[in-house]
Formats: C-alpha cells, structure tokens, sequence
C-alpha cells in the first residue's frame, strides 16, 4: 500500500487539507492509518472546521483498502506457495547457512541481533554479495551510517574479474537513508516498480542496516509522541513482511544491543519491534581466535537456542 500523497490524484477527497490533518496522529501511508482506531478519528474529524471533508477522506481510504484484499488461501495453497515460490538464500556465511537449514528463506523478515563489533556488516556485506552473485536477481542495501563498503564486497568476490564482478556489483543497489521517512519513501517507490515491473531486475534480497538506527530516534518522547513513533515503527515492520511476501523476496536488518535485567544484553526496540521479525538471530565475535557465533533467539520452525559457529571470508 501506498503513501497517502500518492493518492492525492486519484482520489480528490484525499487532498492535501485530509494529509496535514492525518499528519497530527502519524498517519503518512495506508498501513499507518490501518494502525488507527478509525472511530477515534472520525471523533477527531467532528471537531475539525471541516469536518464533512475530513470523515470523507476516511471514508475514500476505508474503500480503497477494502478494494485491495486477497481472497483467502487454504492450507494447500500455502503450502503450494512456500515450495514454489520462496527459496532459501545462501548468505555465504555457512554457520548461518547450517543453522537456518540454507540461508534467508524469502517471504521472511530475518533479523540479526548483536552488540557493536558482533560482525552485523560483514554478514550483511557477504549476504549482499553472495545473493548477488548466486541468485537471478539484485539487492536493495539501505545504509544508514555509511558502512556499506564496496570494496569488503570485492573482497568476497576475490575470484571474479571483469564483465562478472561488474554484474555482481551492478546487482546490489546502495542507498544512504538516514531516518524512517527516507526509508518508507525507498521502500513504497520500490514497491510501486515491482508491482508494474518497470523497476532493475527482480529484487531478491533487502538489507537494512540497521533498522534500530532508523526506529530509536522517533521512540523518544512522551504522550502523542511515544504513539506516533510506535505507530511509525510497527508500520515499518508491517511494509518490511508484506514486501517479503508478496513479491517473493527476502528481508534482512539488523538490531543493537542494550542492557537488560542483571546486565545480560538484549535487543534493543522494546517488546513491541520483538513480536515483527520471523527469525532472530543473536550474533557476537571472539576476536582472540576470529570466529563469529549465531543462536536462534527465535524462529517459525526451528528451535530456540540452536547455536553454530563460523568465520567470515574474505
């Protein structure tokens, strides 16, 4: 679903009057306004100058929304559609590949967890290049603190020369995004490509790194503020799996480390971002002996706990 500006020509009742008033409680996409309680904005609509406006607009958006549902899938359908339509990634990292029975399964938002130097780039780094280099099919990668490094990314490929490590390096899209807004702005004009084809080669893998960059900021606050920035960031989530799904494709971010009861790390987002991810991962780093570590915090299939080991190439 689109951005509620994008709507703005094809339908007159969600003008530019409706997008301010839908502004003051977070409401800047569709999925935001789904995250409403639609009763209370149309109370809030009454005490508006133009009220028989504004309870229009809610109701142009209720229809469009109604307009966009899928008929329901059974069982066999589902089934059907796991083991047509989305295949496992390898991400090159084979402890993380050993784990997760292959790699990134698409349809899925994969998580990795870790404190700062755990080694979250790197593997987003070799996910990027493998997938690039192994699967029909490119890579968004949105970096948040200028981490992207093109040349770990030649260093992965230390094999390849000319036309393909072109290819390979033409496959994976780099964009800075340093708040939520740029990012949802990405993530809808990615969407609005894919669904009339005319965006590069099919999108196979997006990588954000990190998501806790993005969503920490606008958790700040209190009252409306700490609503809207809640809202913001389940909303974010909701994007993130519905692009996953829909299109086939598979979602990697990663999260930070904080302090939790006793002093045991945890990941940072709070309890509301724990329940958005499929898989979660925990990552930490042994610098004495170079090796890396994941468990499964949580997972659709797989046992909590499942731990394994690996070192990154390159």
């Amino acid at each position: 679903m689109a951005p509620l500006k994008s709507l703005e020509q094809d339908h007159r009742d969600i003008d530019s009057h409706f997008q301010s008033f839908c502004a003051l409680f977070g409401i800047f996409s569709v999925e935001d306004f789904l995250l409403n309680d639609h009763y209370v904005l149309a109370a809030m609509a009454e005490r508006q100058p133009e009220s028989e406006r504004l309870k229009q607009g809610i109701t142009e958006l209720l229809s469009i929304i109604d307009g966009q549902h899928k008929p329901l899938l059974n069982g066999m359908e589902l089934l059907a559609d796991a083991l047509h339509n989305k295949r496992v990634l390898s991400t090159g990292c084979d402890g993380i590949d050993l784990l997760l029975g292959g790699g990134l399964r698409e349809g899925q938002l994969t998580e990795l967890v870790g404190p700062s130097s755990s080694g979250k780039t790197q593997v987003c780094l070799q996910a990027a290049s493998n997938v690039a280099k192994k699967h029909m099919g490119s890579v968004l990668y949105l970096d948040t603190s200028n981490s992207f490094s093109p040349q770990r990314i030649a260093c992965f490929l230390d094999l390849a020369k000319g036309r393909f490590l072109q290819n390979v390096m033409n496959s994976i899209l780099c964009q800075s995004v340093y708040d939520i807004f740029t990012m949802f702005g990405v993530l809808h004009q990615l969407e609005s490509s894919m669904r009339s084809q005319r965006g590069p080669q099919m999108v196979r893998l997006i990588i954000i790194d990190s998501i806790s960059s993005l969503i920490t900021p606008i958790l700040g606050g209190s009252g409306s503020h700490v609503i809207a920035g809640h809202a913001l960031m389940v909303s974010a989530g909701y994007l993130l799996k519905k692009l996953a799904y829909e299109y086939n494709l598979a979602v990697l971010v990663t999260n930070h480390t904080v302090g939790g009861e006793g002093g045991v790390p945890k990941p940072a987002l709070g309890e509301t971002w724990k329940s958005i991810s499929h898989v979660r991962l925990l990552l930490s780093h042994d610098r004495e002996n170079n090796t890396s570590s994941v468990s499964i915090i949580k997972h659709p299939s797989l046992a909590s706990g499942m731990a394994s080991s690996f070192v990154i190439c390159g």
